[in-house]
């Protein structure tokens, strides 16, 4: 049988299981700057563990994805948090799914707008970048460092994806 998944809108309630969405938040919004710059401050906070592990900044280059899409697998990163950005103002998506004993349960997608972002903690299973409709650069903050901070899981049975509607 073929399961499709709903996507669903990104809000930081909906998301709050699996990180933070990162956007101007008024209620974080801080004047600097002479009062010419406005501050979101503290939106998200990037973990890493491990020794001699670091933090460090990247350009993902995402090419799109065809729909409808086949999710057959997931991964997580257990030493530490990774969060993407958009920089070409356009939506993704955004496929997350709760840990069921040491692998990932029934995916959620959600459709993140052009000024969002997301934070996946430790340890969350997600799916790769999925840029929608053309090329896309991310902004992505990531650990870096020495230790294996990637699993993999294949589903026996995928999960399909139809054409978003942003």
């Amino acid at each position: 049988m073929t399961e499709f998944l709903e996507i669903l809108p990104l809000t930081q309630k909906a998301f709050a299981a699996f990180g933070e969405v990162i956007e101007a938040d008024p209620a974080t919004m801080r004047l600097i700057n002479g009062g010419n710059t406005e501050r979101y401050h503290a939106l998200t906070e990037p973990e890493v563990t491990g020794e001699g592990a670091r933090i460090v900044l990247n350009i993902f280059r995402g090419q799109p994805r065809q729909f409808p899409y086949v999710v057959d697998m997931m991964e997580r990163h257990p030493l530490g948090s990774q969060s993407f950005s958009p920089l070409s103002n356009r939506p993704f998506l955004v496929v997350v799914s709760d840990d069921d004993g040491g692998k990932p349960g029934t995916p959620q997608v959600f459709l993140a707008q052009s000024h969002q972002g997301v934070n996946y903690r430790r340890n969350v299973w997600h799916h790769p970048l999925m840029a929608i409709g053309a090329t896309c650069d991310f902004l992505v903050v990531d650990r870096d460092g020495p230790g294996n901070n990637l699993e993999e899981f294949f589903f026996d049975t995928p999960f399909f994806i139809a054409e978003p509607k942003p």
